[in-house]
C-alpha cells in the first residue's frame, strides 16, 4: 500500500440508513468493478452490504483503513475509487463496531468484461440465450490491441466497454438491436485483417449454470456414505499433520494461493462461521461474495478446500491441514456474469494476483454433442459459432499462460453429459492439451461390502460422468453441502464438478511442501501415486470408454507386469504428498 500513513491510520466513518436491525450478521453480498473499465488511471467499484446499519463503518483493504476520499455514497450503493498505484490487491472487508464482513478479494488487475441485461438477450436459431450487442474481439497479437479495438469500433459505431488486456480482447458494445443486426456485424468485423476471433456470449443473465442436473436414482449414494474413503482423504491429512513436523527432516511448508471460478459463499453456514473477520497465513483464508444458499455450487466447491470440520456439513481438506502448513488462501471469483468470457478474466485476474491453482468447475457443450450411448447431451449446451469463439479464446488464454505463467495450473470438470471430454467437438475446455491443464472424471464408491480400498473395484465411475483418455485422473464426486445449522447432515451433491476442487485442494498442498513442481511433475505425481478403478483393459478397450487415460508403464516403474497397467486412474491423496515430500527431500 502506497497511501500516506495518516490517510492510513484514520478511521472511514459514514453514515446509513438503517437497513438491519444491529444483531443482524454483516455480510459483504456485491463488489463489481464499475464505472470506465478502461480507466488505467483509476478504478472504480461498486459495493452492497448486508446488515448495515446508521452506526459508523470502516472499509479495510488487505487490513488498511481505506482513505474517507475514496469511499462515497451514491443512493443506496457504496462507491470506491481508487488511484492506479495505490493500492494492492487483496481482501476488502467492511467493519462496524464489533462486526465484521466477509473478506470479498479485490484485484488491481484490469481484466474485466460486463453481462448483458434481461432486454439485452434473445434466443438464437438453438434455443439457447444470447447477447444481442455486446461481444468480444481477439485482436491479433501484432497489434496494439486497445488501440486497434478502438479504431473497430469508430468505424463500426460500436463502443468498447471491456477487455482482457494480456489475451488483446476487447469487448464492443454494437449498435445492433437484434441478432440479425448483430450477425450482420459479427461477420463484418470478423473479416478484418486485424480480428483473430470474435467472441459471441451465450449465457442467461444471473442464472447458475453449473448448478448440477437431477442425477439417476442408481448414481446417488447413501446420504451417509462415506465418499472420500476411496480417495484416502483422512489418511492424507493425518499424514501431511505428521510428517510436516517431524523431527526427521521436518518441512516448512509454503503458503499457497488457490482461486475458484465461482459465484459466491454462504458464510452463515457453520462450515465458514470462522472466516468472517481479520484473516492472514498461516491460517486457511476465504474471500468470497457472500450468498444466502448453503446448498449453493460455490459453497460446496469451496467447502471442500476450505469447510470446517465437524460441523454436520462439509469437511475442507484444506482446513484439516492448517495447523501444520504454512496457510492456504482460496479465493472464490467470477468477474460478472457474463459467461465463458468472464470466466477467462478472472482467471487472468487471479494469476495476476499470484494464484497457483485454478478450479475451473464448469464446462460446456457443442449443440449436437453425443453421449456414449449415442443420445443427445441435454446439459451445458454451445451453438457451433459460439463454441468457435470460445475455442479461441481458451487457446489464447493458454498461450498466454504457457508463456507468462508456466508454474500455473488449471483443474478442470470432465463433465456430468455421459459423453467424451477429450474432443472440442464434444466439450470445452477439457479437450485441450496441455500440461497446464488437468481433467477430473468422477466415481462413486461400490455398494459391495467387504472390498478393501487399492481393490480396482472398491469405486465404479458415474454413469454420468464424461470419459475418455483426456480425463486424468478420477476423484470422489459426491459431498455433502454446508448447512445453515451445525451437526445438520448436508444434502448430498454429486458430479465431477465436486471431483475437481478435491484434486485442486490436493495439488496446493503438494505446492505447499514443494512450491517448485511444475504443471506436468504435478500430473505425473498424480498419475504414478494413483490407484486404479475399472477393468484392466490392456490397452484396447472394444466399448472405447476408458474413465481416464490408462495406467502406462513408465507410471509404474517400467514395471510391464505390473497389475495395474492398462487400467483407469483413481486418486490416492495420501501417496501423491508423500511423492510430494520426496520430491522436496531429494533437491536439499
Amino acid at each position: 500500500m502506497t497511501y500516506p500513513l495518516a490517510a492510513l491510520s484514520a478511521l472511514l466513518f459514514f453514515a446509513f440508513p438503517t437497513m438491519a436491525d444491529a444483531q443482524e450478521p454483516l455480510r459483504l453480498e456485491r463488489l463489481n468493478r464499475c464505472g470506465d473499465l478502461l480507466d488505467r488511471q483509476h478504478a472504480e467499484w461498486c459495493l452492497s452490504v448486508r446488515g448495515l446499519t446508521n452506526a459508523p463503518a470502516t472499509l479495510t483493504l488487505n487490513g488498511n483503513v481505506l482513505p474517507t476520499q475514496a469511499v462515497q455514497r451514491q443512493g443506496d450503493a457504496l462507491h470506491i475509487r481508487l488511484n492506479a498505484g495505490d493500492y494492492a490487491s487483496g481482501p476488502l472487508q467492511v467493519k462496524q463496531g464489533e462486526r465484521s464482513s466477509n473478506g470479498v478479494w479485490l484485484t488491481a488487475h484490469g481484466s474485466h468484461v460486463i453481462a448483458a441485461r434481461p432486454n439485452e438477450v434473445a434466443k438464437n436459431m438453438d434455443g439457447l440465450t444470447t447477447y444481442v450487442d455486446l461481444v468480444s474481439l481477439i485482436i491479433e497479437e501484432d497489434h496494439d490491441g486497445l488501440q486497434e479495438a478502438t479504431r473497430l469500433a469508430t468505424k463500426y459505431g460500436a463502443t468498447v466497454v471491456g477487455s482482457i488486456a494480456p489475451l488483446n480482447l476487447y469487448q464492443l458494445r454494437l449498435p445492433a438491436k437484434d441478432l440479425m443486426e448483430r450477425d450482420a456485424l459479427v461477420l463484418r468485423l470478423g473479416s478484418e485483417i486485424s480480428v483473430d476471433a470474435v467472441v459471441i456470449e451465450e449465457s442467461a443473465p444471473e442464472k447458475a449454470e453449473e448448478a448440477d442436473r437431477p442425477r439417476p436414482a442408481a448414481d446417488k449414494p447413501a446420504p451417509d456414505s462415506d465418499e472420500w474413503a476411496a480417495n484416502r482423504f483422512v489418511d492424507a491429512v493425518n499424514y501431511y499433520q505428521r510428517r510436516m513436523p517431524a523431527s526427521q527432516a521436518p518441512i516448512q511448508p509454503n503458503p499457497v494461493r488457490i482461486g475458484l471460478i465461482e459465484r459466491d459463499v454462504d458464510f452463515d453456514t457453520a462450515d465458514f462461521a470462522d472466516e468472517l473477520g481479520d484473516c492472514a497465513v498461516p491460517r486457511t483464508c476465504v474471500y468470497a461474495r457472500d450468498s444466502q444458499k448453503p446448498d449453493g455450487h460455490g459453497t460446496t466447491v469451496a467447502g471442500i478446500l476450505a469447510a470446517g470440520w465437524d460441523n454436520g456439513g462439509n469437511t475442507g481438506f484444506l482446513k484439516g491441514l492448517e495447523k501444520a502448513s504454512g496457510g492456504f488462501e482460496v479465493i472464490v471469483e467470477r468477474n460478472s456474469d457474463a459467461g465463458i468470457t468472464a470466466n477467462i478474466a478472472a482467471s487472468v485476474n487471479l494469476v495476476e494476483d499470484g494464484v497457483r491453482v485454478l478450479n475451473w468447475s464448469w464446462g460446456i457443450h457443442r449443440v449436437g454433442a453425443k453421449n456414449v450411448e449415442g443420445d443427445d447431451v441435454d446439459s451445458l449446451l454451445r451453438s457451433g459459432i459460439a463454441m468457435g469463439g470460445y475455442e479461441e479464446l481458451l487457446e489464447e488464454f493458454f498461450l498466454w499462460l504457457r508463456k507468462a505463467h508456466p508454474d500455473v495450473i488449471v483443474v478442470n470438470s470432465a463433465g456430468n453429459g455421459a459423453s467424451f471430454s477429450g474432443t472440442d467437438e464434444y466439450r470445452l475446455p477439457s479437450s485441450f492439451v496441455t500440461d497446464q491443464l488437468l481433467v477430473v472424471g468422477g466415481h462413486q464408491r461400490n455398494e459391495q461390502a467387504g472390498i478393501p480400498v487399492d481393490n480396482p473395484a472398491y469405486a465404479v465411475k458415474r454413469s454420468s460422468s464424461n470419459i475418455d483418455r483426456r480425463v486424468d485422473i478420477t476423484a470422489a464426486a459426491c459431498v455433502h453441502a454446508s448447512t445453515p445449522l451445525a451437526d445438520q447432515v448436508g444434502a448430498v451433491h454429486c458430479g465431477t464438478s465436486y471431483a475437481t476442487p478435491m484434486v485442486s485442494a490436493l495439488l496446493a498442498a503438494m505446492l505447499s511442501i514443494n512450491p517448485d513442481l511444475k504443471p506436468e511433475q504435478l500430473r505425473m505425481l498424480l498419475r504414478r501415486s494413483a490407484l486404479t478403478i475399472g477393468a484392466n483393459d490392456d490397452f484396447e478397450p472394444m466399448d472405447a470408454e476408458d474413465l481416464t487415460a490408462p495406467i502406462l508403464p513408465s507410471e509404474r516403474g517400467h514395471r510391464l507386469n505390473d497389475k495395474d497397467i492398462g487400467r483407469s486412474a483413481r486418486l490416492d491423496m495420501q501417496k501423491a504428498l508423500d511423492l510430494a515430500v520426496q520430491s522436496r527431500l531429494r533437491v536439499r
